[in-house]
């Protein structure tokens, strides 16, 4: 008896649900024309930043490609004449990234940003295939003052080791021997 009074009152609260429903107002919004405002942590379309100098941000250390689940990165690595590496092609496959934020947290240069820029619909599945010149914008993205190489520790032009920013002078191991 009680399964049947269960069964009831569940066709009971289903019912009524409807009803409620089905004498309200509908609530559309037009997409084109009105575009809901996205959360500030949204994640949508990649870019590729710049240092506050205007150059590269991307090492192609080859970490964003490794860490993507669905494999959409690809790029191939070069060095400058003053020691900087850069990413000498990057290419990204939009047709088959899930917008999972990995990349930008595997990237220690923060060259890689994801935008809330999200409208990245084509007829074409191919056009869908951004290469380095597609993503690269003219700004340093959310961290407008940082430059790898400063930080680094690496040995450049910009400085040696030890000289950079928040580094320690290189330990002479010799010295610690007896």
């Amino acid at each position: 008896m009680a399964d049947l009074f269960d069964g009831i009152k569940a066709i009971g609260t289903g019912f009524s649900t409807t009803f409620r429903h089905l004498f309200r107002r509908p609530i559309t919004e037009e997409y084109p024309e009105y575009k809901r405002v996205l959360p500030e942590r949204s994640r949508a379309r990649i870019i590729l930043t710049r240092n506050p100098d205007g150059g590269e941000r991307c090492v192609a250390c080859y970490l964003c490609s490794a860490v993507c689940p669905v494999s959409c990165i690809s790029m191939q690595s070069a060095e400058r004449p003053d020691g900087h590496r850069y990413a000498r092609w990057f290419r990204i496959n939009f047709g088959r990234c899930i917008y999972c934020g990995l990349c930008e947290e595997a990237c220690p240069t923060s060259a890689i940003q994801l935008t809330p820029d999200f409208e990245n619909c084509r007829q074409d599945i191919l056009s869908l295939v951004f290469e380095k010149e597609d993503l690269l914008v003219d700004h340093c993205g959310k961290d407008p003052e940082y430059n790898f190489y400063r930080h680094a520790g690496v040995a450049t032009p910009d400085g040696g080791k030890g000289e950079h920013i928040g580094e320690d002078a290189p330990v002479n191991i010799k010295s610690n021997l007896p």
